[in-house]
């Protein structure tokens, strides 16, 4: 299990660190589950979990045994916040996307109970644009039957017309490993494979 660092929040491009080495980062909808997620991959606490959906609001960088760093960011979707919140974060998010040359990939957390939307295929239009690999985690897979997941991963399988989905738990600790080894082997690898 990889080691994990806090590195720090940062919310303008001034303040994140360094642009050097490979960064992955971790997008979705609010209360998708990305700090369970990012827990259960580090084996820590390290990020701050909610019952209060959209509750992340910086960058938080996460040192991963020095061989890349996690980016968790604001979940999308949120309805308790202003329209000059919104906007900020979006303002937060492009930059972060538009400026960051060590962005290796990203990693789409997403509810297996909700459907492919439009803000999903944004940004899988934004990771084709740019070239970077997307791979999905199929969260909170307790709360469905297996036919019921089954018929769920089909739907968005063919709603994306991507391959990478990873249904995991964090409850019982399955398929995280799955997910860790594409992101080395799609994300991390090439990259470092580029540098040497």
């Amino acid at each position: 299990m990889p080691s994990c660092r806090f590195i720090k929040s940062a919310v303008l491009p001034k303040d994140f660190p360094p642009d050097e080495g490979i960064e992955i980062a971790i997008v979705g909808r609010s209360n998708a589950g990305k700090s369970s997620l990012i827990n259960l991959i580090t084996g820590t606490r390290a990020a701050k979990v909610s019952s209060t959906p959209g509750k992340t609001r910086l960058l938080n960088f996460f040192d991963m045994n020095k061989k890349y760093v996690l980016v968790d960011m604001p979940g999308y979707g949120f309805a308790a916040r202003s329209h000059a919140e919104k906007d900020e974060w979006k303002v937060m998010i492009e930059a972060y996307f538009a400026l960051r040359q060590s962005l290796g990939g990203l990693v789409l957390v997403m509810d297996s109970r909700r459907e492919w939307s439009q803000d999903e295929e944004d940004l899988k239009k934004f990771t084709q644009n740019r070239g970077l690999p997307l791979g999905i985690a199929f969260t909170k897979i307790d709360k469905l039957t297996k036919n019921e997941l089954a018929k769920a991963v089909a739907k968005v399988r063919k709603d994306s017309a991507m391959e990478n989905i990873f249904p995991m738990s964090t409850l019982k600790k399955v398929g995280h490993v799955e997910m860790e080894n594409w992101v080395y082997q799609a994300c991390v690898r090439p990259r470092l494979e580029g540098q040497a």
